[in-house]
């Protein structure tokens, strides 16, 4: 147990000392900047899917 607090407290000063945090205002804007591509790829595999759905749909509809 002993070898775990260790850890645990040698990973905090780690991450006080060693980090470089990125200012609030970094923060903010790269948070934005991976919503926008989040939304921008979703809607594109929603576009792709949308499109294959119909194509496979055609394709059953044309064999039977």
């Amino acid at each position: 147990m002993a070898g775990f607090i260790n850890y645990i407290k040698e990973s905090f000063n780690e991450l006080k000392t060693n980090v470089t945090w990125p200012t609030w205002a970094e923060a903010q804007s790269l948070t934005v900047l991976v919503a926008v591509f989040s939304i921008i790829f979703s809607l594109a595999i929603w576009g792709v899917d949308t499109v294959f759905t119909k194509v496979i749909s055609l394709y059953f509809e044309l064999i039977s």
